[in-house]
């Protein structure tokens, strides 16, 4: 693995456009350009047209941007196409469907590669989970379910929205007491950065947010640097 590599694991947007663009320019700073080449995959919502617009809008002003399709397939030059980039952000969504779809297609094996030559990897809710070994998902049906096979750039397990939805934090912990691995769980606006596989800092967009450690002896909070504007 490259000494360069990085990942930005968030647990939801902020409460405003404004505010996740924070954690957007965070993310990108990592990449050491200016105006770095960021690749949207939007998989976990079906390449939603809506979603990808407002990726656009939001990162137009600070990146060049693309985003990367899957329906009705990839590009031929999927692999190239995804190297060329300087970060690649993952949206939210059903990381079940997502991660079956990278991995019948070879995504997987091109995140890995890019991950380890030094592309910054971000992305909130799946865009979260999918680096992890397993996660809180509800990808499923509305219930949340205990998932584990992540990616596993990342050891242990993720849980997003930890503050912003109300089964969240008892359903993880239900899942932790019963053997399911611990690991980190993100508040909405909170993102954790690992440079390799260590977490280096958590950040947050959004006052009072932060992340915490969770495992079968409870759970910490950790402390977050709040972003400025």
């Amino acid at each position: 693995m490259a000494a360069g590599s990085h990942i930005v694991g968030l647990g939801g947007a902020g409460e405003s456009d404004e505010q996740t663009l924070l954690l957007y320019r965070y993310a990108l700073e990592l990449t050491g350009k200016e105006r770095p080449r960021v690749l949207f995959v939007p998989t976990a919502v079906g390449d939603a047209a809506d979603g990808i617009e407002r990726f656009h809008e939001r990162c137009d002003p600070i990146a060049e941007t693309a985003h990367l399709p899957f329906f009705p397939w990839p590009p031929a030059d999927l692999r190239s196409f995804a190297l060329s980039h300087d970060a690649i952000l993952v949206s939210g969504g059903n990381t079940a469907n997502m991660l079956a779809i990278w991995r019948v297609h070879g995504f997987d094996r091109v995140l890995r590669e890019a991950w380890e030559g030094g592309v910054v990897l971000f992305g909130a809710s799946a865009g979260l989970i999918c680096w992890f070994e397993a996660g809180i998902t509800d990808s499923f049906g509305p219930q949340l379910e205990g998932m584990r096979d992540g990616l596993g750039f990342l050891a242990g397990s993720a849980c997003p929205h930890y503050d912003g939805e109300e089964q969240r934090r008892p359903r993880y912990r239900e899942l932790v007491d019963g053997g399911f691995p611990g690991g980190i769980a993100l508040d909405d606006g909170a993102g954790a950065y690992y440079a390799g596989t260590e977490r280096r800092e958590v950040v947050t967009c959004r006052p009072g947010a932060t992340a915490h450690l969770v495992d079968a002896d409870g759970e910490t909070a950790l402390e977050a640097r709040l972003l400025a504007g």
